[in-house]
């Protein structure tokens, strides 16, 4: 897609006080180049409290070492993630949503899983008093065998491939519509509907299956919580595998550094459609390369992004190029 692109300046004004501007704009969003608590705490972003429907993003992670693109550790990742909940709250609409994805982490040169994230998690639930709405499992077959000392090494672990995706609210029922991200019917559905003949009765789990119980044609099937990399057994295709995406080649024709921890595209716009409609405004204060503008972007709602470090930022302006 194309997109119109209004670049100002990537530095953050230091003063307090002073407004911070956008990197640059698109059609239906603003990129900002900073820190996201401060940037949120000033004009003009200030003036979104109570309007944000959907934040969506992936913190960095807690990982055993240190990346480039920022991560906490231990008891200091708890209370910086859980920090962000009263901000982040504070912006929401009455029924908006607060979507987060996070990795798991592992102990320090032992091959046992840690509790960190889901710790941080549920420290970042209370500290806002936020309910959680679902859970969903995000599963990428193709990622590299890790941590690779116990799978690849010892060979006494299986590669860690999949990360959570948390579902928060300030209220029991925030916006959502599952008919806008329903699949294609399966094969075996399609035929089912054209023939009109299906086994009914009682099954061995209890469940009594009526004479027309799978008759009525509702334009697709409801996804299921586990988002998949490949059509795999219905379920939704995710996939972050290609190498020369308008992203990447922005970023290597500028001499950019490509960001290590690109979420897939379709992550953001399954969210986006399920959780907002098009006059909604979307927040991602962790916008590393921006995914979650592009998806917004593509889907015509306006979006909001913050990242700090200003090189991704300045690469992030290749989703829009093309």
């Amino acid at each position: 897609m194309s997109a119109n692109l209004t670049l100002t300046h990537s530095e953050v004004p230091a003063k307090t006080g002073l407004k911070a501007k956008p990197v640059y704009a698109t059609q239906f969003g603003q990129m900002y180049c900073g820190d996201s608590k401060e940037l949120l705490s000033r004009k003009p972003l200030s003036r979104l409290r109570g309007k944000i429907q959907l934040v969506f993003t992936s913190p960095p992670f807690p990982l055993n070492r240190k990346k480039k693109y920022g991560n906490f550790q231990g008891e200091a990742y708890i209370e910086w993630l859980a920090s962000f909940a009263p901000l982040l709250a504070e912006y929401l609409t009455k029924d908006g949503s607060i979507v987060i994805e996070l990795g798991n982490a592992w102990e320090p040169g032992s091959p046992v899983m840690s509790t960190l994230t889901m710790e941080a998690l549920l420290a970042f639930k209370k500290r806002s008093d936020l309910y959680l709405c679902q859970e969903f499992i995000c599963f990428n077959p193709a990622r590299l065998p890790s941590p690779a000392q116990w799978v690849n090494v010892e060979r006494c672990r299986v590669k860690d491939a999949f990360t959570r995706i948390w579902w928060l609210s300030p209220t029991q029922r925030p916006k959502a519509d599952n008919r806008r991200i329903l699949q294609d019917y399966s094969k075996s559905m399609q035929k089912l509907l054209k023939h009109g003949r299906y086994n009914a009765g009682p099954r061995p789990s209890e469940h009594h299956i009526g004479e027309r119980s799978f008759f009525n044609d509702n334009g697709g099937s409801i996804p299921p919580n586990v988002l998949i990399e490949g059509f795999v057994a219905d379920l939704l295709t995710m996939s972050n595998t290609s190498a020369s995406d308008p992203y990447q080649l922005f970023c290597k024709k500028e001499g950019l550094e490509i960001h290590p921890a690109r979420m897939p595209l379709q992550l953001p716009e399954f969210f986006v459609k399920f959780l907002t409609d098009q006059s909604d405004l979307v927040l991602d204060p962790f916008g590393g390369s921006n995914t979650t503008g592009f998806a917004a972007e593509r889907l015509r709602r306006r979006w909001v992004s913050i990242e700090a470090d200003p090189g991704y930022v300045e690469g992030s302006r290749g989703r829009f190029m093309t």
